[in-house]
């Protein structure tokens, strides 16, 4: 392609991929294998040392997921990726690296409840302590540095509710603290917001969700921007200072711009062993190259259902950032101007009882766990992804107990209304 940089959706098809120059497959084989050969000793060694690139066990490293990788950090801007079992596994792998046992992170309140689960109680075991912030109130990530704090973690578009957060203002504090700022960036994917533009540090997607597209592949990954300094101030010492597994090797100094990558690679997944089957890999490949068409109509049918629910008499509320009305607007336009995304939520004005009733009377959104799929998705937070959390923190995170939320598939919209018509109504 001479020098053209090739679009979005050119490199959501090819970033990372080339023919199999065994087979000349042109689709991505499964390199459905536990581990590679080596061609002689001397390479072997140069493998286990850091001393060149190439596969050892897939525990590791394997041909698919290393597309996988590649795709997801061209898409995102970054300058390398890891791919990983979950998106919680990839929430650990960064955080491995980053904080030692008494270490904080800032994490803004309005986040997946699976993720402040995670860190409220499931990284107290190592030690590592959340302190909380309001990503409506910018001044409260300032007041939340201290000399413990390592890290600043947000969600570009909030989950349940659909706030959008704003990237670059955070940023400046996290600058000014001399920190990373990671993005979970799932529910809007790099083909709405690209965080890495906007000051972001590491990127993370469970890529379960809208990069896999279709709900039935599990997965994780980690996007390294290459543009924090890990060496300075001594504060990461995981990156900065010599690895004696590696014979001394200090990871920023040897790896430069991508080292944050490497270092969850050959730190992290090598010893916490959270690997993505090759499969999975070829599963959310295959849904990535049609990312583009799949979220723009997502967001299509997350705007007009959102529009029919904001006149529905039973409605209470509607929180979505692309009705003109909504208090994150202004940022939506900014952050992402060709869709605020498909997952929002709605109050009903029967409260509680209502909600799980709705829930419970839609015929077209399947009830689960989950969004991103092409199926429309619906759930009652406040009774199950948000019910580890006491009443006044539901309403803080936005699944109050009067909310629903909805993950908005790519079915025809007439027929998503039709079916949240029939169920309010009866």
């Amino acid at each position: 392609m001479s020098d053209r940089l090739p679009g979005f959706s050119t490199l959501a098809v090819h970033a990372g991929a080339q023919p199999d120059p065994t087979t000349g497959a042109r689709a991505t084989p499964i390199y459905q294998t536990t581990s590679f050969v080596f061609n002689d000793a001397d390479h072997a060694a140069s493998l286990f040392g850091l001393q060149a690139f190439g596969n050892i066990y897939t525990r590791i490293g394997n041909p698919t997921n290393a597309v996988l990788e590649e795709r997801v950090a061209a898409l995102e801007g970054g300058t390398a990726a890891l791919a990983v079992a979950s998106g919680h596994a990839a929430q650990v792998v960064i955080l491995q690296q980053l904080l030692q046992p008494g270490d904080e992170f800032i994490a803004a309140r309005k986040l997946y409840g699976g993720s402040i689960n995670q860190f409220t109680h499931a990284f107290k075991s190592f030690g590592w302590n959340v302190v909380w912030a309001d990503p409506d109130d910018i001044s409260s990530f300032e007041r939340a540095v201290t000399p413990r704090t390592k890290a600043i973690f947000i969600e570009s578009i909030a989950n349940p509710a659909g706030s959008i957060t704003d990237i670059e203002a955070i940023s400046t504090v996290a600058r000014k603290a001399g920190v990373p700022l990671i993005v979970d960036n799932t529910l809007a994917s790099p083909y709405l917001i690209r965080p890495i533009d906007h000051g972001a540090d590491i990127v993370v997607h469970s890529l379960t969700k809208f990069l896999g597209g279709h709900g039935n592949s599990l997965g994780g990954i980690i996007v390294d921007a290459g543009t924090f300094d890990w060496s300075t101030g001594g504060k990461y010492p995981m990156l900065s200072e010599p690895r004696p597994e590696y014979h001394g090797i200090r990871l920023q100094e040897t790896f430069g711009n991508f080292a944050f990558a490497i270092a969850c690679r050959v730190l992290g997944l090598r010893d916490l062993g959270p690997a993505l089957s090759p499969f999975n890999a070829f599963m959310i490949l295959t849904g990535i190259e049609t990312l583009p068409l799949r979220m723009q109509k997502h967001c299509d049918n997350a705007k007009a259902v959102a529009e029919f629910l904001a006149g529905h008499p039973a409605v209470a509320s509607v929180s979505y950032a692309g009705l003109p009305s909504d208090k994150y607007n202004q940022l939506a336009r900014k952050y992402a101007p060709k869709g605020a995304g498909a997952v929002f939520t709605f109050s009903l004005k029967g409260g509680y009882d209502a909600g799980v009733s709705l829930v419970s009377k839609l015929q077209l959104f399947s009830h689960l766990a989950n969004v991103g799929d092409t199926r429309s998705l619906v759930i009652h937070p406040a009774s199950t992804t948000h019910s580890q959390l006491d009443d006044a923190a539901k309403v803080k995170s936005g699944a109050g107990p009067d909310v629903v939320r909805l993950s908005v598939g790519i079915e025809d919209k007439e027929d998503l209304i039709a079916d949240l018509e029939q169920a309010l109504s009866a």
